[in-house]
């Protein structure tokens, strides 16, 4: 099979773990008979280098003639040091997300018994643990009208908005991909204070009968927050809005011992969008440093969910786990004589 991929390494060390996703992938056309072929783009702060805006049209362009896109890191410490900067790296993301209609942000969250000493919390309270956060990406106060500042800057406003349509079509995805795992639900508002809340609550309550087989519980997002330390293992899909998603995410991440394990895919109405969930760690790029699990795992979402290809996604993730169970890790997860960047994407592309 050919199947077209748009590549946007981006900012950071993107292209460092974007490269060993490559090769990883490269190695699974040569063991399964594909054709990959890859359209490069600039995004973020790398455009913005080049004197363009940080999604640029030749990038959409590209974007919307693939088949799926794999996405590095974007964040530029260069623009990060004015706060009154009209244009910014993460602006091409939101972007991208927006024009690309990539409103459903899937980041799973999955427990390596390997790594469980690496995890801040206590063994018995992650063993076991595995959820999947299915945040809503193109609403709420990150894209809602007005945001502005008023009073010569002495006052500012963001909006926060969601329509019924927007609900259903997310909570639609939880449903769905509750009932391959676990058939449990979970919504996460603020339904107390807020009333964006109260209407995800009586959508998605309303919806229910339509998935007779998925538990549907609901927590405030205060005490989501807790519980996913105390007890991680009670989660199973966790549903909520975009700035709640995107905080609680990252929370679960913690759990597995290292931001750098965890992978994620964008779907929406055109073409899927795959990237590791961690930042562009700037003090670490061109070092040969950084972690390639999470970019290798999420190429590996990108083949099982964008292309339907099961075997090959699992041909990754089980040369993943003969990596960590063989103790070939970067700094993060192994501070005494770790595995470079390179070394580690080596080890999986030999694997497959």
């Amino acid at each position: 099979m050919e199947y077209k991929i748009a590549v946007l390494p981006g900012d950071g060390i993107g292209p460092e773990i974007i490269a060993e996703a490559v090769k990883v992938l490269d190695a699974v056309a040569n063991r399964f008979g594909h054709r990959f072929l890859y359209r490069y783009g600039l995004i973020g702060g790398s455009a913005m280098r080049e004197g363009m805006d940080p999604y640029p049209d030749e990038t959409h362009r590209i974007c919307t003639e693939a088949d799926a896109i794999l996405f590095g890191a974007i964040g530029d410490p260069l623009y990060d040091k004015n706060p009154d900067a009209k244009v910014r790296p993460e602006q091409g993301l939101l972007a991208m997300r927006k024009k690309l209609g990539l409103y459903a942000n899937l980041r799973p969250v999955k427990m390596y018994p390997e790594l469980l000493d690496l995890s801040p919390l206590k063994e018995e309270r992650i063993l076991g643990a595995d959820l999947l956060v299915v945040r809503e990406l193109t609403g709420g106060l990150y894209f809602g009208e007005p945001r502005e500042l008023r009073n010569n800057g002495t006052l500012a406003v963001d909006t926060c908005l969601y329509s019924v349509e927007e609900i259903e079509r997310i909570a639609h995805v939880a449903f769905k991909m509750a009932r391959l795992r676990r058939k449990k639900v979970t919504l996460v508002d603020k339904a107390n204070v807020l009333e964006t809340s109260r209407l995800w609550r009586r959508v998605v309550a309303a919806m229910a009968p339509e998935y007779p087989d998925i538990e549907l519980d609901y927590l405030f997002v205060d005490n989501a927050a807790m519980q996913l330390i105390t007890n991680p293992k009670r989660f199973d899909v966790i549903l909520t809005e975009n700035l709640f998603g995107d905080i609680l995410s990252d929370e679960a991440s913690v759990i597995s011992g290292s931001i750098g394990l965890l992978p994620s895919a964008s779907i929406g109405d055109r073409v899927p969008l795959f990237e590791p969930i961690h930042g562009s760690y700037p003090e670490g790029a061109g070092k040969n440093i950084a972690n390639p699990l999470a970019a290798i795992l999420s190429a590996a979402m990108l083949l099982r969910t964008a292309f339907g290809l099961a075997a090959e996604a699992d041909a990754i993730e089980n040369a993943v786990e003969t990596t960590i169970r063989r103790n070939i890790l970067t700094a993060d997860l192994k501070p005494v004589n770790p595995a470079t960047t390179s070394e580690t994407g080596d080890f999986i592309a030999a694997n497959l």
